[in-house]
């Protein structure tokens, strides 16, 4: 019997395991369009509950949850300051051009992180030749920088500059709870901090689909007309719903098992003589960038013909993402492999 695979590409790939598929199964639903499904109402109750904030807007997906926002917060000959590799510039498919009319005024951080100074001096002055600064975007954990973490103290700062100015402040928090889990900052502060927050169920909470876009309850009453123009109004979505209920009660403590996981894999990857860097592992992201003698397609195929999957993350970069269905006799195996890669 051939060995499982191996897949590190993301941590989108987890599949719901027997118990989240009997909470499915079991779920109550209704017609959610016509706010009649009372397991999505749990939902958005208990992910806008956990962040102390007022109402939840369940969705597809977090590139939805993220464009909702932004078309809620902006209009045309507007701008949107966020990080130069942030998420709902790179990876929303040019969604905030297309969907809201926004220019984007786009900062260079560290790791992803950008500070408050920086924040203040993007924002426009009132001038006929410039867009309007109308919204401040994080992203936390972030993706392009290996899953760094935001301190508590940075936010607090940036938040202050926000309300200066009257600009609202949301975040990605596609892994949000990653970033709780590592730093063991209170959910309730980004409630206190952030207008609004989009949270990811289906990444290293296990949830086969969904996002909740967090907010006020008259935020949320006016993005549900958004979510509908943009095709998300779901029937009976109770039974996904019910996998990310099952996910918030179970599957969030756990995520510290994913980053000792990934700080393991980046300890190995570091003492490779074929690997340039690694970047820090704070949480379950682990970046790398392979010495040129080392082509990335040949890193991948060696590892692909040992029943491994990891991802390309630009020219010599490679990612790989711990996550629920990855144990500690993959990563052995995987170690494995990658000592016995010829340098």
């Amino acid at each position: 019997m051939s060995a499982p695979l191996i897949d590190l590409r993301s941590d989108t790939v987890t599949r719901p395991t027997p118990a989240m598929l009997e909470a499915m199964f079991r779920a109550s639903v209704g017609d959610d369009v016509y706010e009649e499904d009372p397991t999505v109402q749990a939902l958005e109750h208990e992910a806008a509950a956990r962040f102390g904030l007022e109402a939840g807007l369940f969705c597809p997906s977090g590139t939805m949850t993220n464009q909702i926002a932004i078309k809620a917060h902006t209009e045309p000959l507007s701008e949107v300051v966020c990080e130069q590799t942030s998420h709902i510039y790179l990876w929303e498919v040019g969604g905030i051009a297309f969907h809201s009319g926004a220019s984007v005024a786009l900062l260079a951080g560290d790791r992803g992180r950008l500070t408050a100074a920086q924040v203040e001096a993007a924002i426009r002055p009132v001038n006929v030749h410039y867009p309007t600064t109308s919204l401040i975007s994080l992203e936390n954990t972030h993706n392009r920088g290996g899953g760094s973490c935001y301190e508590l103290s940075e936010i607090e700062a940036i938040a202050e500059v926000a309300r200066r100015h009257q600009i609202p402040l949301h975040l990605d928090g596609a892994r949000i709870f990653n970033a709780l889990v590592a730093t063991g900052q209170p959910a309730t502060e980004y409630g206190r901090l952030f207008d609004t927050i989009s949270v990811c169920l289906s990444k290293g909470l296990g949830a086969p689909v969904g996002s909740v876009l967090l907010g006020s309850k008259a935020f949320i009453q006016k993005t549900k007309r958004i979510r509908k123009v943009m095709g998300g109004g779901m029937r009976q979505a109770g039974y996904l719903a019910a996998a990310g209920l099952y996910a918030l009660e179970h599957n969030v403590s756990r995520l510290a098992d994913d980053h000792r996981r990934a700080r393991q894999l980046a300890a190995t990857l570091a003492a490779q003589p074929y690997v340039d860097f690694v970047m820090p592992a704070d949480t379950n992201l682990v970046i790398l960038r392979l010495r040129d003698e080392m082509p990335a397609e040949k890193f991948l195929a060696h590892l692909e013909s040992q029943g491994i999957k990891a991802s390309s993350f630009g020219p010599q970069m490679i990612r790989f993402v711990t996550h629920l269905d990855v144990d500690d006799a993959m990563v052995a195996r995987l170690e494995a492999a990658l000592t016995a890669i010829p340098a």
